[in-house]
């Protein structure tokens, strides 16, 4: 039986994102899942690829245009994975069974390793989580805005030890 999902072609998510193009990376910020990822430049080329038309033969072709050098699918299958599992698509085929960093290394040889798609994920705060709380003798108005285990006093509206 042929796994269907496999045709289906990658389409990048751009809702919910702010997008920073550096020199060799892209930085993508999900406002939705308040994450930040960074491609490098061979993810970034293959996420932007990602039209929903282009299947990964197409995606490998284009990649290696863009690098003049030779792309193996499996790279590609590499970069759509992880860009699946960072949710920076809409739509994502299921790479080959046991597809895994290992696997494209040995395919594609350890010289091809700086070519290999990365994308790096870190859980950033809600703003409300990244602000800092209030000390002793600040002003205040609830008791959610003092340090534990200060509560906000009434009267003079100030953290004060409970």
């Amino acid at each position: 039986m042929v796994d269907v999902s496999r045709r289906i072609p990658p389409r990048a998510r751009r809702a919910g994102l702010l997008i920073q193009a550096t020199d060799d990376e892209v930085l993508v910020y999900d406002t939705e899942g308040h994450k930040a990822h960074c491609l490098n430049r061979t993810a970034a080329l293959v996420w932007e690829r990602c039209d929903g038309q282009a299947t990964i033969a197409d995606l490998a072709r284009q990649l290696a245009r863009e690098l003049r050098s030779p792309v193996a699918p499996a790279a590609v299958w590499l970069a759509v994975e992880q860009l699946g599992k960072a949710h920076l698509l809409t739509d994502a085929p299921r790479p080959p069974a046991g597809l895994s960093r290992r696997d494209v290394l040995k395919r594609l040889g350890v010289a091809a390793a700086v070519a290999l798609p990365l994308v790096t994920t870190i859980r950033t705060p809600a703003a409300a989580q990244g602000a800092s709380c209030l000390s002793e003798g600040e002003a205040c108005i609830s008791t959610s805005q003092c340090c534990p285990p200060l509560i906000c006093a009434p009267g003079p509206g100030t953290c004060e030890p409970e």
